[in-house]
């Protein structure tokens, strides 16, 4: 689709770039929220990321709201023409699946749930054709997911399958959305998962938990002291199960303040992952592990 400009009021202009996620839409809309910020245009107080699309606010007493509108559709042209590469961050976040603490959530909310007699992981698996748990487990961790967006709730980041489309997990969020979710929950909905950074409502399916903080807004946890959101746009995630014991062992590393997560500094190109997506996280992997 062309991108789609629209008014929110005097002082927004919100922009889509495509009506469904892909990492082509990700980036361009990652190219024009850059150029934004680079350009530097008078008025301009805020740009806003999202997974394939953009809201940028400005003030109208500096710059009209057909002009900001020109400045962007010029900036489009521009993004069109930019390499899709960034250097970002390739990320280890252990996960406990099918913990008792999740699962304990998802019995108490089984009315709101399209399969009641199922847990989430087991109707998940099933419809994604999946033969057990295990095997979506092993599908879910087994390739790195893109953070298209840090938002909703502060510091949650949505979480998008590096993987060929027909290879993507999909499941429906709960019919009507839990009044309680546990804080750190690896959830999915939709095309998305997700790391609920703090407890509270939510409606995604909940696969396990991880004990890595991802938001501390005391800045006591000792990588999250120069700012409290882990997560940034275009950062990469490796999922790693861990079970019981392992879960235990970092819970007390990050009570003690000794826990640091895995991850190393790497530079994502998007026309290489497209030609052999399963080779080029395969080499993303090794980095991470210094192989």
């Amino acid at each position: 689709m062309a991108t789609r400009y629209s008014y929110g009021g005097d002082e927004h202009i919100f922009v889509e770039v495509d009506e469904e996620m892909s990492l082509d839409a990700f980036f361009k809309s990652l190219s024009i929220t850059k150029a934004v910020r680079e350009s530097q245009i008078r008025g301009v107080t805020e740009v806003c990321p999202a997974n394939a699309s953009f809201q940028v606010k400005f003030d109208p007493d500096v710059i009209k709201p057909a002009d900001m509108l020109a400045e962007l559709k010029k900036l489009e042209d521009q993004a069109a023409h930019a390499e899709a590469v960034i250097d970002t961050r390739i990320i280890e976040v252990p996960v406990f699946y099918e913990d008792p603490w999740t699962h304990e959530t998802l019995m108490r909310f089984r009315e709101r749930h399209q399969d009641p007699n199922s847990t989430d992981l087991a109707y998940t698996a099933r419809i994604n054709g999946y033969a057990s748990n295990e095997e979506l487990i092993r599908a879910h961790s087994g390739a790195p997911w893109f953070v298209s967006m840090v938002g909703f709730v502060a510091g949650l980041p949505f979480l998008y399958q590096m993987v060929e489309r027909a290879r993507q997990i999909e499941s429906p969020k709960y019919l009507r959305p839990r009044t309680d979710t546990p804080k750190l929950t690896v959830g999915h909905g939709g095309c998305f998962g997700a790391i609920y950074s703090v407890r509270g409502a939510g409606g995604y399916q909940m696969f396990g938990i991880t004990p890595m903080p991802i938001y501390d807004p005391r800045q006591e946890t000792p990588y999250l002291r120069e700012f409290m959101v882990l997560f940034r746009p275009g950062d990469i995630v490796k999922y790693r199960p861990i079970d019981r014991a392992a879960y235990d062992a970092a819970i007390a590393d990050v009570e003690a303040h000794k826990f640091y997560p895995t991850m190393r500094d790497v530079r994502f190109a998007l026309d290489e992952f497209k030609t052999d997506p399963g080779a080029y996280t395969g080499k993303l992997e090794d980095l991470l592990h210094g192989v």
